[in-house]
């Protein structure tokens, strides 16, 4: 029963682990640079610091945090796997992207501009198959 809790408990603050379709991996395999969790607390953070309830999701260090709701798409996984490589790249990332959104907005941030483009240039290099 103390660990049905618990677990119950660590998943409402770091939602649970999901894994990637092997077919998106294959697809895309940068994407196994991160580890992938549904729900939890850093959505719901990430949509109050936008005024919203939840965001489709975040990314902290390696772990890309998805909404609750969120679809699994190409192009939102991209979006997110670029913060990881962009965490990667820079022990100041986390400041650096806190004082871009306080700058400039979420939009005009030069990372958010930075994933969207990633992952747009990917989608044109492999896109989804058809049918």
């Amino acid at each position: 029963m103390r660990r049905g809790l618990l677990g119950a408990a660590v998943e409402r603050v770091l939602g649970r682990p999901i894994e990637l379709a092997p077919a998106m991996l294959a697809r895309y395999p940068e994407l196994a640079d991160a580890r992938y969790r549904r729900g939890g607390l850093p959505p719901r953070v990430g949509g109050w610091a936008l005024g919203e309830p939840t965001v489709e999701a975040i990314t902290l260090w390696r772990t890309v945090f998805l909404g609750r709701d969120a679809s699994a798409s190409a192009d939102l996984l991209l979006h997110e796997v670029r913060h990881v490589h962009q965490f990667q790249a820079s022990r100041a990332f986390p400041l650096a992207y806190l004082w871009e959104s306080i700058r400039r907005g979420y939009h005009r941030n030069r990372f958010e501009i930075d994933a969207r483009a990633y992952a747009a240039a990917r989608l044109r290099t492999r896109p989804p198959p058809r049918g």
